[in-house]
This record gives structure tokens, C-alpha cells and sequence, in this order.
């Protein structure tokens, strides 16, 4: 990926970054992202982001947090956009960034916020390999949506 070459600075980040996503209820959250939520529509996002004080709503919360966050700190230039987008850094996030970008502007209409994802948008679709990299995940999230599917009907 072409731009400013990655400091050691920005490689301590990167580091911090992976030692938050360790942390034992952070786990969960992304294990729950990862393999029990699957919205199909606003309306499935809606019924966990209403449903205040449930663990679901904190782990839909901390997750979509914690990549806004550290999506916020390459779009202010804190931390270098070649490193941050590679796979190996931020593959959750556009695994979890696919699971709702086909209905983020209901999701974010229904929520009264033009600003829910968008660092994590605003990031993804900055470049090439960003945009196409959210095109071959959402095929894959796609893919396993229609398996789980295939499971339930047999």
C-alpha cells in the first residue's frame, strides 16, 4: 500500500491496539461478533442497540468502539493507514464493518445518527485496497451467512 512509510511509533500502536483486543471481555465481544451476530437488516442491529444494559449491547458497543476508535486515530494521522489497513492488523474490522455496511444508511437513519462507522468507513474506502479489500469480505461473510442458512433448512 503506497503513502508514508510506518514508524517504529507507529508499530507501538499497532502493538497497544493488538494488547487491547486481548483483554478477556473484549474477547468475548469479538467472539460474539464474530460468530454469533449476523444481522441480516437495520432491524436486527436496532433490537441489540436497544436493548440497553444486556451483554450483547455492551459487546455490540465495545467492539464497534473500540474500531471507530483506533480507525479515528489514522484518519487523524497518528498512526500510519498502510499499517493499520493490513489484514493481519484490522481484518475484524472489516469483517465486522461488512457484516452492516449493506444496510448502514437505514442503520443509520433508524439510529438518527449520520455518523455511526464512519471512521471505519471513512478508512476502509480511503483507498484501493481498502475498498477492495471490504468487497472480498463481504463475499465471505455473504458466503457464511447462506451456509448457516443451508444448515438451518436441512
Amino acid at each position: 500500500m503506497p503513502g508514508k512509510k510506518a514508524s517504529s511509533a507507529d508499530a507501538q500502536v499497532i502493538m497497544q491496539l493488538y494488547d487491547l483486543r486481548r483483554e478477556p471481555e473484549m474477547r468475548k465481544a469479538r467472539s460474539w461478533w464474530l460468530t454469533e451476530f449476523w444481522p441480516n437488516n437495520a432491524d436486527d442491529f436496532m433490537k441489540i442497540a436497544m436493548a440497553m444494559g444486556t451483554q450483547e449491547n455492551n459487546w455490540l458497543r465495545q467492539v464497534g468502539g473500540y474500531w471507530g476508535m483506533a480507525a479515528s486515530f489514522v484518519l487523524s494521522g497518528a498512526v500510519n493507514q498502510g499499517l493499520f489497513l493490513e489484514p493481519s492488523v484490522s481484518g475484524e474490522m472489516f469483517f465486522m464493518f461488512a457484516k452492516i455496511h449493506p444496510f448502514l444508511a437505514e442503520l443509520r437513519q433508524k439510529l438518527d445518527d449520520p455518523h455511526v462507522f464512519a471512521n471505519i468507513e471513512k478508512v476502509i474506502k480511503s483507498t484501493k485496497f481498502g475498498r477492495d479489500r471490504l468487497q472480498f469480505v463481504a463475499k465471505r461473510v455473504a458466503a457464511a451467512k447462506e451456509r448457516m442458512a443451508a444448515r438451518k433448512s436441512s
